[in-house]
């Protein structure tokens, strides 16, 4: 197949439904043009930073009542914003479950995927698609995902793909507790005295689960999986396979951290929602995923979010000494449209919260 110009590799990918896993399918021996990311936001795998300077925290939540465990999850959401969890209480069945699940959506022929695009899907909580925000980026990022807000079991039962609908709302049902243990924890560290039903809703009011591919890539130097990005989520949990490829900006450093991935673990990273409602006490961090040069992998993260109809701020406990606010409070929605109307922009999108 000719791939020569634009709008065949869009048409391909994008409107055919056939996705990057699509196009690594065909053979390419060079990226197609569209994939080339400007050099200021490549990174060559070799050079990035493999954690000789340090690595995300591991914690072992098997002793998560004590108070240095909660220390450490606190210290890491203030200093890193992201650390990985063993002894979770995910059972592994259910991780490998997922993972499985993930690869079997992927091998469907592209016309079954594409049942669940933007132009197709029956629902908007159900949504299959590539890169980020195709229409608006200026070079794609070599990714294919399909996300699932959940609503009810009822509409997941209904328009779930039915290959993968089972393991993910097992493994979103299973991460529940430890979601709502470290929410407790980061609460106990802004001295919130009660973790009531209010903030609990507030804090994990909805939740998405996506599934991303990232196909090998004939070029990795040259384009990203993911580009610099926070999350708009509370508390994201991510379930990385045994690849790797996971960066994350230290703050102190401004260098590149590679996330190695840890058998059974689960990676948790803060997102920009409770950076607001936390008044910049627990940091959402910049963080990208490499292309990789000859495997696929896979990652499945679940986004923890307030609901799309609540208002966020500054907890009136964080700023109730006095401390000034440095976000105003907002409609989730609108932030999370803000998100997604462009493309990736680092921390940009917190902008749009700054008081």
């Amino acid at each position: 197949m000719a791939l020569s110009n634009s709008l065949n590799v869009l048409d391909f990918v994008v409107n055919k439904g056939h996705g990057v896993k699509g196009l690594a399918e065909l053979g390419l021996k060079t990226l197609p043009k569209q994939y080339i990311q400007p050099p200021e936001e490549r990174f060559d795998p070799g050079v990035a930073d493999q954690g000789q300077h340090g690595s995300i925290p591991l914690i072992d939540m098997s002793r998560s009542d004590d108070l240095e465990i909660a220390e450490a999850i606190c210290n890491a959401a203030q200093k890193w914003g992201f650390f990985q969890i063993v002894n979770h209480g995910v059972p592994v069945r259910v991780l490998e479950d997922v993972k499985d699940a993930t690869h079997a959506f992927f091998g469907l022929p592209a016309e079954e995927k594409q049942k669940y695009s933007k132009e197709h899907s029956v629902t908007n909580n159900v949504r299959y698609g590539t890169s980020f925000t195709p229409e608006v980026e200026k070079a794609l990022e070599w990714k294919d995902y399909l996300s699932l807000f959940f609503v009810s079991k009822d509409e997941a039962a209904s328009y779930w793909p039915p290959v993968c609908r089972n393991q993910a709302l097992e493994y979103m049902k299973s991460s529940e507790i430890i979601v709502k243990k470290l929410f407790k924890i980061l609460m106990n560290g802004l001295n919130l005295r009660e973790f009531d039903e209010t903030i609990e809703s507030t804090l994990m009011g909805s939740m998405r689960v996506n599934f991303n591919y990232y196909p090998k890539c004939p070029n990795p130097e040259l384009t990203v999986g993911v580009g610099r990005h926070s999350d708009v989520s509370t508390l994201t949990v991510l379930l990385q396979d045994d690849i790797g490829g996971l960066y994350v900006r230290n703050t102190e450093t401004m260098e590149w951290i590679h996330v190695a991935p840890v058998n059974g673990s689960l990676v948790i990273n803060i997102g920009d929602a409770l950076q607001i409602m936390s008044n910049g006490k627990y940091k959402s961090v910049e963080h990208r995923v490499s292309a990789h040069g000859s495997r696929n992998r896979i990652s499945v993260p679940i986004f923890v979010n307030p609901k799309p109809s609540d208002i966020i701020g500054p907890l009136p406990e964080v700023v109730q000494n006095g401390e000034n606010s440095l976000y105003k409070h907002v409609l989730y929605s609108d932030y999370v449209k803000h998100f997604f109307r462009k493309s990736h922009d680092g921390k940009a999108t917190i902008e749009f919260a700054k008081a």
